[in-house]
This record gives C-alpha cells, structure tokens and sequence, in this order.
C-alpha cells in the first residue's frame, strides 16, 4: 500500500487564521457568536456552535489561559494524531467496531490529516504532562466530524463518539507519545534529512570550487598556518555529514511505538494484537516503517534520552 505523504505546512503559515474566525487562548471573537451547550465532569459548558471542538477543549482553554498562537501545538504533531485516529479505527473495525463508525472516523481523519481542520485545534503547548487535553481535542474534532458526515448533529457525540469510538482502546498515556514520535519520523524524513543533504551537497560544491583559494588560517583570535579554503569548507561539508548520521542513527528508536500500551504500558483495557496491528498501519499510512515497542513503559526513558542526544544531532 502506498504511503501517505504528510503536506509540509510550515508553522506559521498553518497558524493564519480568517479574520471573521479569530480566537485566543480563551476566547472566540466572532460577530453574533452562537454557542451549543456541551457537558463534562464539571457541568455544563458553552462551545462555539460552528466548532468541532467540544466539552474537553473549552474547558482546557479556560483552564489553561496563557500562551498564544505560536504557542500551539505544532500541526506535524497534529496531523500525526490523524494518522494515529485513522489507524486506530481502522484496527478496530476488526475487534467490532460498526463499520459505518469507523469508515466515518476515516474520512474525519483524513480532514485532520490533510490539515483541512487545522483551526480546530487551539491548544497550547501549557497542558497536563500526560496530554490529555491535546488527545481530547482530537477526539472531539473527529467525532463531530464524523458526525456532520452522517448527517448528525455537532456534540450530540452521536452516532460518534469521541471516547468510546475515536479513542477505543487508547490512551492519552500512548496516544500522545505515540503521534509525537510518528510527528518526528516522518518529519525527519519529509524534511529534516532533505534539508540536510541539500545543504551538505551545497558545501560540498563550494568546497570543489575553492580548492584552488589559499588562505591564512585562524587559531585562537590569531593567524596561523595556511590552508585552502576549500579545506575549510570540507569541514562544513563533514560536519553535516555527521549531523545526518546522527539523526538517522535516532529512528529506529524514535520509530518504536507506545501504542497498546494504554495507561502505565501493560495494555490494559485494549486488546491483544492491537499493538502489532497499529503500528502496521501506522507504517502504511505514512509509508515509513514503525514497530510497537517491546517494552512501553520504557518509553519515558526514550523521550528524556532524545533530550540529551538532541543538542549533539543538531
């Protein structure tokens, strides 16, 4: 099957907005707002009518008043969610999913995919750790999609609904590790890695040309002995060359998925072969190849050891 690729969006130019339809962090400013009411643990909450964000997400805006725009969550991690969610659904059609539900949850996902729905999704980076909220956002976005696509009634969360069918047998505790580490496969790949070798074929080139330039060098603030300056250039050149190895020498890694993992990484609460199932058709929507992790618990120690390897990859 061939591989989904991901529009290469870049942040700001996916973070502008319409004029008629601004919002912040805690508000929406459109003429004659009208909102539906939406209920949550905490009671009954006020959603702006023409969203597909529902109780969870507004109340993550009120509670979370701080950052902006830029602060968003980025939208490679967005449309990895939709990767995730279709994937998901896709799998669960097989342990009973309604067929008509997960076509549905699909072809929402593919909105979020293809970036389509990107406004809907006004979260900020300031959120619990476990991103739940973000996890949330996404459900409730492709359930009342799904919805409209049934012909159904926004936040009604029938005949689609954003735990039981979007988030069946997931996690925020998998979901969100899982489509940050499918964000950064497929980045690195679309965009990091050809950038890179662009960069590295462009020295290499000025390197060849300046082969024949001698030049002082320059040790310590002060001259020193000569050099050409292609030989500095060729420098650069494997400097780059390293950089790439570095990052590519991080996927396989970064390419083992959380997901099935639920909670605390036992997989409680899902079912068995779900893991396996996931991450395979994780890898032919994107098209690049990813695995379930062995051990999913272990996966915090992963993300905290990328922390520590990212300073020297850069």
């Amino acid at each position: 099957m061939a591989g989904v690729r991901l529009a290469r969006t870049t942040f700001l130019e996916s973070q502008r907005v319409p004029a008629t339809r601004l919002f912040s962090s805690s508000s929406i400013t459109m003429a004659e707002q009208k909102f539906r009411v939406e209920r949550d643990t905490f009671g009954d909450l006020k959603v702006p009518a023409d969203r597909y964000w529902g109780a969870q997400t507004q109340r993550s805006l009120q509670n979370f008043d701080i950052g902006g725009p830029t602060e968003r969550l980025p939208p490679p991690l967005i449309k990895a969610f939709g990767v995730l969610k279709k994937a998901a659904s896709i799998v669960n059609i097989g342990y009973g999913l309604d067929p008509k539900i997960g076509e549905a949850i699909q072809n929402a996902a593919d909105d979020v995919i293809s970036g389509k729905l990107i406004e809907e999704f006004p979260l900020v980076v300031f959120q619990t750790g476990s991103g739940t909220q973000s996890n949330m956002n996404v459900n409730e976005v492709i359930s009342n999609r799904a919805i409209e696509l049934l012909g159904g009634q926004l936040g009604s969360k029938k005949p689609v609904h954003p735990n039981d069918h979007v988030n069946m047998s997931q996690s925020s505790n998998d979901t969100f590790p899982t489509a940050m580490h499918v964000a950064a496969v497929v980045e690195i790949n679309q965009s990091l890695i050809p950038a890179l070798t662009e960069l590295r074929n462009a020295l290499d080139e000025k390197a060849k040309a300046f082969d024949h330039i001698i030049k002082i060098g320059r040790t310590h603030l002060q001259d020193a002995t000569p050099l050409t300056l292609g030989q500095e250039f060729s420098g650069y050149v494997q400097q780059i060359t390293n950089g790439i190895e570095r990052v590519k020498a991080v996927l396989p890694r970064l390419s083992l998925l959380a997901q099935g993992g639920t909670a605390v990484g036992t997989g409680l609460n899902t079912k068995k072969g779900f893991d396996v199932k996931i991450a395979a058709e994780i890898s032919k929507l994107t098209g690049l190849e990813f695995k379930t992790a062995p051990n999913k618990a272990s996966l915090d120690s992963l993300l905290r050891d990328l922390r520590f390897h990212a300073p020297g990859v850069v």
